[in-house]
């Protein structure tokens, strides 16, 4: 994805070529997770010449939102506060970040 709203779109063999070559990726390796990604409604492609183009449907921030829902619901029982929790413990958290989320704790109470 990340090479996709880089480039804004590009064929397998363009999205294999920005690709870090360590370790090498085999062509059928990104087009079928170029697949999978269009299945999920991800990205779409259409047909140029003898290529598909991808092309983003999503923006980062949509596909951060829809990542974040999955693992909520897939590892957290839909239960974000669980997700939260999980994090303050397994994370080591600097005073200017715990500032932040206070503050955004606080501005959630308001609403």
């Amino acid at each position: 994805m990340e090479v996709l709203w880089e480039k804004g779109s590009g064929t397998v063999g363009e999205v294999m070529e920005a690709l870090p070559k360590q370790p090498p990726l085999a062509y059928n390796t990104v087009l079928t997770t170029l697949r999978i990604l269009e299945r999920k409604g991800y990205v779409r492609h259409q047909k140029s010449s003898r290529a598909f183009v991808f092309t983003p449907l999503v923006n980062r921030g949509e596909a951060s939102q829809r990542a974040v829902r999955h693992l909520v619901s897939r590892f957290f029982q839909n239960s974000p506060k669980t997700l939260v929790l999980r994090i303050l413990e397994e994370q080591k958290i600097d005073a200017g970040q715990l500032e932040r989320l206070k503050k955004i704790i606080e501005e959630s109470k308001v609403k």
